[in-house]
């Protein structure tokens, strides 16, 4: 693997990352990588890995045991609307100049995770109207931004969620979402170096996400995605908004 470089590593370690937190707190894998990965890769085949990397994830949660915990009923309006949402998503990502992607992308994961952050309560995301709007925003900020998470957070935040019942329903909802938006979207253009690596990291943040499970308080793990996301976030706007 002699054309491995200091960028590849780089792209191991955050897929790494963003697994082991999305294991402690049911979503974060998108959040952290996102723009990390769309700076090393560009727009498409950084929001395409993180749909393959979050959905992955999911899936293991959920073989882990998680598939008890999910509450269909509340679910299937969620991944309902999503899929009515991820084409639009993939259609506009297709069509925006790549400054323009970098920046909206950007600025999508800093405005959800402020909200997120805020614990902000909406209206018009309760009951069964509140699910399909939420479903709907996350189908198509993850087809176009690979973020679907932060408004089934904010779902769950007004339907009164413990952490606990959250994970297991942004599991399902995850893998869901993103096997629509890989449908969409495709599988990234890597090269075998680069998936060993992604696939490499990705089992090893399972691992550590799984282990520090019963040793991270929930509130803690939750505040690092959102911090850690935030930063990410923002570096994306300011890089997109120079190449503007």
């Amino acid at each position: 693997m002699s054309g491995c470089c200091g960028a590849e590593l780089v792209l191991g370690g955050i897929v790494m990352a963003g697994a082991s937190v999305q294991w402690l707190t049911g979503m974060g894998f998108a959040l952290i990588a996102v723009p990390a990965l769309v700076l090393l890769l560009g727009p498409a085949d950084g929001v395409a890995l993180a749909n393959c990397g979050s959905g992955a994830i999911c899936a293991l949660g959920l073989i882990d045991g998680g598939w008890r915990r999910v509450r269909l009923t509340a679910m299937v309006p969620l991944v309902a609307a999503s899929a009515c949402t991820v084409p639009a998503g993939t259609w506009v990502a297709a069509r925006l100049p790549e400054p323009v992607l970098l920046a909206g992308t950007g600025t999508l994961v800093s405005v959800a995770v402020l909200l997120v952050m805020a614990g902000m309560r909406v209206p018009a995301l309760n009951g069964a109207k509140g699910a399909l709007t939420a479903g709907a925003a996350g189908g198509f900020m993850n087809a176009s931004a690979g973020v679907g998470g932060p408004p089934i957070s904010l779902y769950a935040v007004n339907a009164g969620w413990t952490v606990r019942e959250f994970v297991p329903n942004a599991q399902f909802y995850g893998i869901v979402v993103n096997a629509f938006s890989v449908a969409t979207n495709g599988v990234p253009q890597l090269g075998p170096p680069l998936w060993a690596l992604a696939a490499t990291g990705m089992t090893a943040g399972a691992f550590i996400g799984k282990s520090l499970t019963t040793r991270v308080p929930d509130r803690t793990a939750r505040l690092l995605v959102l911090l850690l996301a935030l930063a990410g976030g923002l570096s994306t706007l300011a890089k997109g908004a120079w190449e503007l």
